[in-house]
């Protein structure tokens, strides 16, 4: 983490474990300005990320264009969070080296310096650094800043946006900090208790506490049962780790968390966001990967940290979840 001025955080995403370095996106700082205010071009033919000409779509939160390569990394970081549950990369061009972080306590976004200084004016970024308490742009009643101007139906456009551009997965309307709850959980094969309870999702401090239902064999459990203890905002499932003794074939944890999820899911036409995930812990083989992605309708995607060039905690996971590959 970068230096923090009094009620402002910056965070410094080259200390983030797993993360390179982002290289500044423009050469001039005034470029994008220089094009709508002087060539008159429209904000929407520009993609607000990048510069570039070539755009693919328009950006679901603010007015102007963004080409495929920013729409591709706009899908896959926007849900992203750190630790501290601040998101992970800028609100606007999902990149970002050094972030400003917004002072709003139920806001948990995040602006890069070169957004600031590109979109709003110059010398923005050192006017935020320099307050001791900043709201954001999608914080503050004004809708327009500069060339950065807010959409009035951002939630709207933002689920409009994944549902065309993040290969069919079913994406919810986001919620209002005032919205937000705990969750209800199934975990079946490994009582993840502790870790739904560190990253807040069983928080009972909101008055309306999460609950985590834990099954370890579920040989005999039947729809009925399942029933009984739905619904359910999540299902989680995994393998036993490598090395660890199990009762079963790998294969049979897939099996069976397949068919207790098909008991668990809401029906399709279910407004109720849902998300599920099953891990193997690299334990099944091939030929059950494929079959485990031919009964998920979702590719695998193989998760793991590096220390010293050294892969660790390696994984092979299949969500529903947005942004799983990151």
């Amino acid at each position: 983490m970068a230096q923090a001025e009094p009620a402002l955080v910056l965070s410094d995403t080259d200390s983030a474990e797993g993360l390179s370095e982002v290289e500044p996106r423009f050469s001039a700082t005034d470029f994008i300005a220089h094009e709508v205010n002087e060539n008159q071009r429209s904000i929407e033919e520009i993609c607000i990320c990048c510069g570039s000409f070539q755009i693919h779509t328009q950006h679901p939160l603010f007015h102007g264009g963004i080409c495929s390569p920013c729409t591709e990394n706009f899908v896959e970081t926007f849900f992203l969070y750190d630790d501290d549950g601040f998101q992970s990369y800028c609100t606007i061009c999902c990149s970002g080296k050094t972030l400003l972080m917004c002072d709003d306590p139920t806001c948990n976004r995040c602006y890069c310096l070169e957004c600031l200084d590109v979109l709003v004016s110059p010398g923005t970024a050192e006017k935020v650094k320099a307050m001791n308490t900043w709201l954001c742009f999608m914080c503050l009643p004004l809708s327009s800043n500069g060339l950065l101007k807010r959409k009035n139906r951002w939630r709207a456009e933002l689920k409009s946006f994944y549902d065309q551009e993040s290969n069919h997965l079913k994406i919810y309307r986001p919620l209002s900090a005032w919205e937000r709850k705990p969750i209800r959980v199934l975990s079946l094969f490994d009582n993840i208790t502790t870790e739904m309870t560190n990253l807040g999702f069983l928080d009972s401090s909101l008055g309306v506490g999460g609950r985590l239902t834990y099954l370890d064999d579920v040989t005999d459990v039947r729809r009925t049962d399942v029933k009984e203890v739905a619904p359910f905002d999540f299902i989680f499932g995994s393998t036993p780790p490598v090395g660890n003794s199990y009762k079963h074939t790998p294969a049979w944890y897939f099996y069976q968390y397949h068919r207790i999820l098909q008991y668990g899911k809401p029906p399709e036409s279910s407004p109720r966001p849902f998300f599920w995930m099953f891990v193997d812990n690299l334990v099944l083989e091939k030929e059950d990967r494929d079959t485990a992605s031919r009964f998920f309708q979702t590719e695998a995607v193989t998760i793991h940290r590096e220390y010293k060039e050294i892969v660790q905690n390696a994984v092979i996971l299949w969500s529903n979840i947005p942004s799983v590959k990151r």
